[in-house]
């Protein structure tokens, strides 16, 4: 390919040089597969509670996400590893694969024990989805170009936030589609568009790749299965069965074995390891874990509540919180597209990370003020400002990562940065949902406590003795029923206000907690180096390296003896510049 590219200056490596068309091309398909993993994630949040119901599995639901959660955050690593070596393509292309067969099995399912196997198996394929299309994105586009190009991947989490809610709803509310049960058209849908993406990265995803011979670390893979299983499943399902119960400690035993077993074979292995330990003493990769698990946190933690939020205190249904999140979309990707371009035009993205993590702490701390009373315009203007830190954080901090390392370990790198967001996401949904339904009761019954002794309270119960009734009912232990509250609808707003003012000011500790989080996540990006951008993408240099070296035939002190072995890691492969702190 000797068009040179209008997104970057041309690589030296002919065969790895790609055009400003062949990247879109390349990218339309890694779009489609990345919508998949997108869409069954937001497609699922209004149509769950259907699917238990007709599955009889309403106490079970949890599982179905749980299967889903493990299985996804375990693969990621071992698609980046095993991509490192073998090539992006075809694993690429297994994750759409499996995930398609998954996605077949879940409609299939006839009850929910079989439904969490099979939310397993699209777990397996929806872990290579995401870091691997940002792996290719770094095989063939320079990091000084790369945050322009990964804008349009956070595009498709945008629509599928948007859609995914409608369709869920949509799907769920049909009796029947086409003489099958409507909510099972929630996994069918994605077979169509799977079998679309594998035909277009089939044809367009041609990387050149020159194998490597490594040993496969399945030891380390099976240590952090051990590992990683029991303590996330006590992370999902510690609050119901009590973080101190007996289950509870044996997933926690069983999980640090696992870890210290994990952590003995990566050492062992290696430069070969599955999570290179040696990737961690450089600085930009060790900073961009540490931020990616509290901006996971923060993000999956602190805007869990904000859906739940609209459904209760502002009363709108699972469809219309989807489409009132809309500004958050909005704001993510106006964050993520002037990154992209600031960083193409200026070369410099430590800035970002930095503004955005800003930006977030002060929109949590804005959240923490909404009440029941607070207008929704001005939740969703802070929803603005929450998806414009998001934006500029997440996409500057990858392409941070991928500059900093070996292009020979792009992948292994992209799929850490994304396991430890996973990791932190899962770890603060757990902590966030346990604070919130431990505080909620205390904060509603004393809210009930001060409306009781208005004159307009006792008024609306005298003149509906029904709902005063009901009332009763779900408020017999004292913080109203929290396992269903859809006994909120049959009140008038004067009975039902009390439990909104409680549940908003349950919500606004769950902000607080992830403030202060966030505020860590500020101080730790203050020390990300500022390292100059490579003008070559991660394929080019890879190229250029094995000719230099088959030129120099492996002289040691010419110029392609050991290429990169010797770089060290925070060096830029393709600028001669020292770190810029």
């Amino acid at each position: 390919m000797s068009n040179p590219s209008t997104a970057a200056p041309p690589a030296k490596a002919g065969s790895a040089d790609f055009t400003h068309r062949q990247i879109l091309t390349v990218l339309g398909g890694l779009m489609m597969g990345m919508f998949l993993a997108a869409l069954d994630q937001t497609i699922m949040a209004t149509a769950t509670r259907t699917i238990a119901d007709d599955l009889h599995g309403f106490n079970l639901q949890a599982w179905a996400t749980t299967a889903f959660l493990i299985t996804s955050t375990i693969s990621t690593p071992l698609y980046g590893k095993l991509s490192d070596i073998y090539g992006r393509r075809p694993f690429f292309l297994f994750a759409i694969g499996i995930f398609i067969v998954g996605s077949m099995l879940c409609g299939l399912s006839q009850n929910m024990y079989e439904l969490a196997a099979f939310r397993a198996i699209q777990g397996v394929g929806a872990g290579g989805l995401m870091s691997l299309a940002l792996a290719i994105i770094g095989d063939i586009v320079p990091p000084r170009e790369r945050a322009r190009y990964q804008g349009f991947f956070l595009a498709v989490f945008g629509t599928a936030s948007v859609i995914g809610p409608i369709l869920g709803g949509f799907f769920a509310g049909a009796d029947t589609i086409l003489w099958v049960d409507g909510w099972r058209w929630v996994f069918y849908l994605n077979v169509p568009i799977g079998i679309a993406a594998m035909a277009v990265v089939a044809r367009v995803l041609h990387l050149p790749h020159h194998r490597v011979n490594h040993r496969i670390d399945w030891p380390g893979a099976v240590a952090l299965i051990v590992g990683l299983v029991p303590l996330l499943t006590v992370a999902e399902q510690g609050r119901d069965w009590g973080w101190g119960s007996g289950r509870a400690i044996f997933c926690y035993v069983i999980g640090a074995v696992g870890i210290v077993g994990f952590i003995l074979a990566e050492r062992a292995y290696k430069d070969e390891a599955l999570l290179p330990l040696r990737l961690f003493s450089n600085r930009t990769v060790s900073i961009g874990a540490i931020s990616s698990s509290i901006i996971g946190m923060a993000m999956f933690g602190g805007l869990l509540t904000v859906p739940l939020y609209l459904q209760i205190v502002k009363g709108s249904t699972a469809t219309q919180a989807g489409l009132q999140l809309i500004p958050f979309v909005v704001g993510i990707m106006a964050g993520s597209i002037t990154a992209g371009q600031l960083i193409a035009r200026t070369g410099r993205y430590r800035i970002f990370p930095i503004v955005g993590s800003v930006l977030m702490v002060a929109a949590l701390g804005l959240f923490a003020t909404i009440g029941a009373d607070t207008p929704l315009w001005k939740t969703m203007l802070i929803m603005v400002l929450m998806g414009l830190g998001l934006g500029g954080n997440m996409q500057p901090m990858i392409t941070a990562v991928q500059n900093a390392v070996n292009p020979r370990e792009i992948g292994v790198a992209t799929s850490s940065v994304t396991f430890f967001r996973s990791m932190g996401g899962t770890l603060g949904t757990a902590i966030f949902l346990s604070v919130l339904f431990n505080v909620l009761p205390g904060k509603i019954r004393a809210a009930f406590t001060s409306a009781a002794s208005t004159q307009q309270f006792q008024a609306a119960l005298q003149s509906h003795p029904d709902q005063a009734k009901l009332l009763k009912q779900a408020t017999s232990g004292g913080g109203g029923d929290l396992s269903d509250t859809s006994w909120l609808n049959k009140l008038t707003d004067v009975l039902a206000h009390p439990f909104k003012v409680g549940f908003s000011e349950g919500t606004q500790v769950v902000f607080l907690l992830a403030l202060a989080v966030m505020v860590i996540g500020l101080i730790v990006v203050f020390f990300l180096p500022e390292i100059p951008l490579a003008q070559r993408s991660a394929q080019a240099q890879r190229e250029a390296d094995i000719l230099a070296a088959e030129n120099s035939d492996g002289v040691p002190g010419e110029v392609g003896a050991g290429p990169l072995a010797e770089l060290p890691d925070d060096k830029p492969v393709a600028v001669g510049k020292d770190d810029k702190p």
